[in-house]
């Protein structure tokens, strides 16, 4: 059979107008979203809820008390657009990965979600990692898990206790108090110890002691001694007649006699890394940072920053954990970096490995640089000027961590004269150790001249002087942070929230950096000391705080440990609306007139503190805020006072009384001189030398005697 002649055609195959489906990953953040984005290529869309997109009614209580406190869920106003965008993505999606940050509140944002969008939360769909690096993300997706309902019901039982509480006695304190307050359990005991200390303050009894300190003399090289006891052993000098009795023992014109010197090679240890409550607490002592302020930065360096060809990078690891533990992976990291750059003898070989707390939960390592490679210097250019004093300050701590401890020559001498006895210290680095990293403290070596047992020394001179001892200091920020950890009192994502509440409602202000409770906080915590006894009691919430720990690991049923809560509880309620009486904030006389309708003026108190108000509210309602002067006359126009005021962002500056007449305004308090040279108004500044009188203009500077 013939075969056909005619050519073979060729069959088009068509093309598939179908679009490959896309997963769908889901993060708290957009900054998150960008930088996952980028590690996970094409095939994912990743998407950012904007945080919690469901809560409890803020108009109700929102739990069912009668049905196993049942919590009411409601989509959060506002995030409407959010949920339908995410729904509409996740129907196109082949999978929807949710990547919430890994810790309670994050595992309880994927559960609301995955309720949301309709997913099974026993399915594999929940990724979690410590830090946001391309390695670690990768990893995370190659293990998806379920949701962790353990962790879930943890923080529904915190959110529950806390709403509970709050919506309990938040009512009672708007009824016999004022509108507008509230009280929770951590905030509570926060304020309860600004208060108590500030008691001790002012019961405090000061008590009187002296000090000798006297210079001496061994050939050309003169040191400094103190007093140290009689009769070889240590004594206190309470008075001045104490003093006046050792001086008369002591003859200038005969020397003293080097009885003792010892010798020892001492090491210093480097602080193990940084958990949130350290970092929070060093960042506000050093950095002179708001917690709040802190956690944001910190948060902005987890989610990622653009460093140039890398782009979008994690810097740091989760920044909200208890646990000083470090992966291995990274204690070898630091290792060659350390033996690179400082040489084999800086680095480790068993680095100093902190112990829990009781109350840690360890669920992540420390805080820590998401690579050690990424040098501060390194990345300079790529942050702003406080990311960049936090990176520098984690990255320092921890590679100093990963490093051998600095050693100290210390030498102790006492010099002896008629039963008189003064001792000298002295030291000298013999090797840095961490410190070429990380030192908390700016230690000068002080070195004594060569003294051995038996050797003479001429006294120079002697400088006694009266002291007294001083109360407790108030709580910083970094104290009361300290003060709520040691008493196992709330957990690293609380601290931030709650001192920013204390602060919003009035209950304390800081004055030069330091809380000071108001008049309402006072009250607020009489009425809870009165009615919530359990609820001020430190070992009480340590307790509660510990169930909740144990309701993450699956040990507790969240039902029972609200239900043990709630019950007695709800009986100090009930007893306190009974109880409480009204309390009537008296308003003081100003002692002056409105100036609208010439009713006396009154001090009233307001949600940000007192205020001046005319008594003829609601018919006149002229008010006024409360200045305080400095005692200058305004340098610009010669006729006002200068006056303190708040800007914003509560930061002092210095205005004229007779604004918007007069605009003088200074962020420098004005002294109340001219500059000599250039007539401009001086100012006071604070260096390091100490305060200073300068010119703005830089004609004119004097030290302030101290």
């Amino acid at each position: 059979m013939p075969t056909s002649t005619q050519p073979k055609t060729k069959t088009k195959k068509k093309r598939s107008t179908r679009k490959t489906k896309k997963n769908l990953v889901i993060v708290e953040s957009p900054s998150k979203a960008k930088t996952i984005e980028k590690y996970l290529g094409s095939r994912y869309k990743v998407m950012a809820s904007l945080g919690h997109i469901r809560d409890l009614p803020k108009s109700k209580m929102g739990i069912d008390v009668e049905n196993d406190y049942e919590p009411h869920y409601i989509s959060i106003r506002g995030k409407g657009d959010v949920i339908k965008e995410l729904r509409k993505e996740a129907k196109k999606a082949a999978h929807v990965y949710l990547a919430a940050d890994p810790d309670r509140e994050g595992e309880a944002i994927a559960w609301h979600l995955s309720y949301l969008l309709g997913l099974d939360p026993k399915d594999k769909n929940r990724v979690v990692f410590n830090e946001i690096t391309k390695d670690a993300v990768k990893n995370a997706f190659k293990n998806p898990r379920a949701i962790d309902m353990s962790l879930v019901d943890a923080q529904q039982a915190r959110r529950i206790l806390d709403r509970l509480v709050g919506y309990s006695i938040s009512p009672l304190l708007w009824s016999k108090v004022k509108k507008g307050l509230s009280a929770g359990r951590v905030q509570s005991i926060a304020l309860n110890l600004i208060i108590q200390r500030e008691k001790e303050i002012k019961e405090f009894v000061p008590e009187e002691y002296w000090n000798i300190d006297s210079q001496f003399q061994k050939g050309r090289s003169k040191f400094d001694a103190s007093f140290y006891g009689l009769a070889g052993k240590k004594t206190a000098l309470n008075n001045n007649d104490a003093v006046q009795k050792v001086l008369k023992k002591i003859s200038k014109d005969d020397p003293f006699k080097v009885a003792a010197v010892v010798k020892k090679e001492r090491k210093r240890f480097p602080a193990l890394p940084f958990t949130t409550s350290t970092m929070q607490q060093t960042a506000n002592n050093t950095l002179k940072f708001r917690t709040q302020r802190t956690m944001m930065i910190a948060q902005q360096l987890y989610e990622g920053i653009n460093i140039g060809r890398g782009g979008s990078v994690g810097l740091i690891t989760y920044m909200r954990t208890d646990s000083t533990r470090i992966s291995t992976v990274a204690k070898h990291e630091a290792a060659k970096f350390i033996t690179e750059t400082y040489g084999g003898e800086y680095a480790a070989s068993k680095p100093r490995a902190g112990k829990l707390s009781e109350n840690a939960q360890d669920a992540h390592e420390a805080i820590r640089p998401s690579s050690v490679m990424r040098t501060p210097d390194s990345l300079e250019k790529y942050l702003s000027k406080d990311q960049m004093k936090l990176y520098s300050l984690i990255w320092s701590r921890f590679v100093a961590s990963q490093m051998t401890p600095a050693i100290v020559d210390t030498v102790r001498a006492d010099l002896v004269q008629n039963g008189v006895t003064f001792r000298a210290n002295g030291s000298k680095m013999k090797f840095p150790g961490y410190t070429k990293v990380y030192s908390e403290s700016k230690r000068k070596d002080n070195i004594l001249p060569e003294l051995n047992e038996g050797d003479e020394v001429t006294l120079v001179k002697n400088d006694p002087s009266q002291h007294f001892t001083l109360p407790p200091a108030r709580y910083s920020e970094a104290t009361l942070i300290k003060a709520l950890e040691e008493n196992g009192v709330g957990r690293p994502s609380t601290y931030a929230p709650t001192l920013s509440t204390i602060q919003k409602r009035y209950y304390v202000k800081l004055t030069a950096r330091k809380f000071e409770p108001t008049e309402l906080g006072e009250i607020v915590n009489s009425m809870i000391t009165d009615c919530f006894p359990d609820i001020l009691d430190v070992s009480f919430t340590a307790d509660l705080e510990d169930e909740l720990d144990q309701i993450e690991e699956g040990k507790q049923e969240w039902v029972q440990v609200i239900d043990q809560f709630y019950r007695p509880f709800a009986k100090e309620v009930a007893s306190a609306e009974q109880k409480l009486e009204k309390v009537k904030i008296k308003d003081e006389p100003a002692g002056f007139n409105c100036d609208v309708c010439g009713a006396p003026m009154l001090i009233k108190m307001g949600r940000y503190g007192k205020f001046y108000a005319c008594s003829r509210f609601p018919d006149c309602r002229n008010t006024k805020t409360i200045v305080k002067k400095i005692g200058v006359t305004c340098p610009k126009c010669g006729k006002g006072d200068v006056v303190e005021r708040k800007s914003k962002k509560n930061r002092i500056f210095y205005g004229c009384s007779r604004y918007p007449d007069c605009d003088f305004i200074s962020w420098d308090q004005p002294v109340g001189r001219k500059c000599p040279k250039c007539d401009h108004f001086l100012v006071y500044k604070k260096s390091k030398k100490g305060a200073q009188v300068k010119c703005p203009n830089g004609d004119y500077e004097e030290e302030l005697q101290k």
